[in-house]
């Protein structure tokens, strides 16, 4: 039985067999989907490579291209999506606890114990990154549905940018360690926290190139809006539950 030529994806050598005899890419890169992320989460963890570098690479010098080429089967190189977000916020969460970081100030008439939940924050920060990747995600998959993209390509999306802002934050570190207890701290989170904010604009205009880049520009907007939305939404529910909602 004759077997196809197959273009690899990644590199666009023509080939025949299941691996790209070129670069080793797998013939068959599939749909990113709910599988894909489940296949992501149990071996991407524990498989570690020289992707790291490349990636972060990528997402700074092309983050919107580099993305939906990994979306549309460009993978070979890359590091997978939720190992290197969860890879970068454990070592910001380590950095964050090891130097006893405080950026929540207790007030006299505050019913939260601040101090209990920088430590919760610091310990279980990894999760609550990743946590808030499927918040950003349905305000993304709200306003960008008819761009072609179901909603765990742009959870990929997402996850890349998070891993962005992420990275931020640990090169920054060494400056909030100095200010660490004052109250330029708080000024200087919120510095970093817009300096995300670019970085998600830069990478949705580059993502979503069939589009302008005016109306990728205002359906950002709209996206962080919903997201916001969203996660107040998800932060009352949750301090509801637990009994925690201000008087």
């Amino acid at each position: 039985m004759l077997m196809m030529e197959i273009t690899c994806k990644n590199c666009n050598q023509t080939f025949k067999g299941h691996y790209c005899n070129n670069c080793g890419q797998p013939a068959d890169t599939h749909r990113i989907n709910a599988h894909f992320l489940w296949h992501d989460i149990q071996h991407g963890l524990l498989h570690f490579d020289n992707g790291i570098p490349y990636s972060i690479k990528q997402l700074f010098i092309r983050p919107g291209h580099s993305i939906r080429e990994f979306i549309e089967g460009k993978r070979i190189r890359h590091f997978k999506p939720l190992s290197l977000v969860a890879v970068l916020a454990a070592l910001y969460g380590f950095l964050y606890h090891y130097f006893n970081i405080d950026l929540f100030k207790a007030s006299a008439d505050s019913e939260v114990d601040f101090g209990n939940f920088n430590e919760w924050m610091a310990t279980h920060f990894s999760w609550v990154t990743i946590a808030t990747i499927p918040i950003y995600t349905i305000g993304t998959y709200i306003v960008f549905r008819k761009q072609g993209y179901n909603f765990f390509e742009l959870f990929v999306l997402n996850t890349f940018k998070a891993s962005q802002r992420l990275f931020i934050q640990i090169l920054t570190f060494p400056i909030l360690l100095y200010l660490n207890s004052t109250h330029h701290a708080e000024k200087f989170s919120s510095i970093t926290y817009l300096l995300g904010i670019v970085l998600i604009f830069w990478t949705n205009i580059q993502f979503f190139n069939k589009m302008s880049r005016t109306r990728a520009f205002f359906l950002t907007i709209v996206s962080h809006l919903i997201f916001l939305i969203t996660f107040i939404i998800v932060i009352l529910l949750v301090l509801a539950f637990l009994g925690k909602l201000p008087k």
